[in-house]
């Protein structure tokens, strides 16, 4: 009984100033808000990366360019592509090397392109996608209608396709595609088949927009080149995908005749790297923005530390009072602790609120978008996100609570 007193004073006073007390727990729930909301969007979103690589299976080692003495994941070999340097050094060769390593079941080379893609009703700038004839027995989707096209097509530069179905639906309508020619720059080929929807890659790549054709067909009559730029080989074993990646390393520097690994103009990649930079890039950019949306949080401490003072300067008479009619220092100090516990509690539980109701209506959003990254509850956000609030009031609450407590009783009735 003697702890609930305090707890009632503390909810009248909170009554009594509602206005005040409201901005207080904005500042803190805006704060718990952006925790819960960077913390479950930041999980959606890696999860959404995993989902989508996942189109290339979990069991693959993957080769691809890099600009020499600068490391994969560098600014430096990202500021080096973008900027134009062309690394021309990866053959299909090299990936027929690769296929003869004992723990590879197979493998496809791949380059993209890009170009006007026309038919007799309509046309689209769209994204061509050259690959190896295994393409279609190790990737994880289906062709619909029609066929894959052949490793001798792909050795004699056959001009025949494979299409994404929202392309089929523009440049053909309801007709059927099989058979049926398209144009890609001067040259006429045929679709011999059409594949199932995939979505968008990453948000920004259109697969069902896609065309699919033998990558030497690409390289030799579309872009005139002979090199690639990924290779993409399949483990029979993954319980040795560390020493088969090694392998592989040791194979392309004998082919490119490599002695120095600073010189690397590839860079070979498991699926385990590619989740341990998803995790490593949520992780840091969820840290920023929580640190970020931490700063709310101390505002709101601020808050509640102004607030407790105002509080225990108006109501000196009425401690001053209450300690002449008995009632402890302690009693005291509960009775506004009670007050800034009130607030964290409120704030918090708002915030969550909140912040739980915008990432899923951003979920929403981004599903109608195209984006279908699952909506993630993290409990560790909620746990972080209100520890952090309650802990906060309480550090900020309890000098203003102390100072009170510390008042004396006809000092206190004096003054006003």
């Amino acid at each position: 009984m003697k702890l609930l007193s305090p707890l009632k004073i503390a909810y009248r006073a909170l009554r009594a100033h509602k206005v005040r007390s409201a901005l207080t727990v904005l500042g803190l729930l805006i704060g718990v808000m952006s925790v819960i909301v960077v913390i479950n969007m930041g999980q959606s979103v890696k999860y959404y990366i995993l989902n989508q690589s996942q189109a290339f299976g979990s069991d693959f080692v993957q080769v691809e360019i890099k600009v020499p003495s600068t490391k994969q994941t560098s600014s430096e070999n990202a500021m080096g592509m973008a900027q134009g340097i062309t690394i021309t050094t990866l053959k299909i060769e090299d990936g027929e090397k690769i296929g003869q390593h004992p723990n590879i079941r197979g493998f496809y080379a791949m380059q993209m392109g890009q170009d006007v893609v026309s038919s007799s009703l309509d046309k689209k700038t769209t994204m061509l996608w050259g690959v190896s004839a295994q393409f279609f027995d190790l990737y994880n989707a289906e062709i619909i209608s029609g066929r894959p096209f052949t490793e001798e097509e792909d050795k004699s530069q056959a001009q025949v396709v494979i299409i994404g179905p929202a392309l089929k639906d523009k440049l053909f309508s309801d007709d059927n595609a099989l058979g049926q020619s398209i144009k890609i720059g001067n040259l006429k080929y045929t679709v011999i088949g059409v594949m199932e929807e995939q979505g968008n890659y990453l948000g920004f790549m259109d697969m069902d927009s896609m065309v699919y054709l033998p990558i030497r067909t690409l390289q030799k009559k579309i872009l005139g080149i002979d090199h690639v730029q990924a290779i993409m080989a399949y483990l029979k074993d993954t319980n040795y995908t560390s020493q088969t990646a090694a392998d592989v390393v040791d194979i392309m520097r004998a082919e490119h005749d490599i002695t120095d690994p600073k010189k690397d103009d590839f860079a070979v990649s498991t699926m385990d790297d590619v989740l341990k930079m998803v995790n490593t890039l949520s992780a840091g950019i969820t840290f920023l923005l929580v640190a970020i949306a931490a700063i709310s949080l101390l505002v709101g401490g601020v808050g509640i530390m102004n607030v407790m003072y105002v509080s225990v300067s108006e109501r000196t008479y009425e401690i001053g009072l209450r300690k002449a009619v008995g009632a402890t220092s302690k009693d005291i100090l509960w009775q506004f602790l009670w007050e800034a516990i009130f607030l964290t509690f409120l704030g918090g539980l708002i915030g969550v609120i909140l912040g739980t109701l915008f990432s899923f209506t951003a979920y929403l959003l981004a599903k109608n978008f195209g984006f279908d990254w699952g909506f993630n509850f993290s409990f560790a956000g909620l746990i972080l996100s209100v520890g952090f609030s309650v802990i906060t009031g309480l550090i900020f609450g309890v000098y203003p609570a102390r100072h009170a407590a510390s008042l004396n009783p006809v000092d206190a009735l004096r003054y006003e």
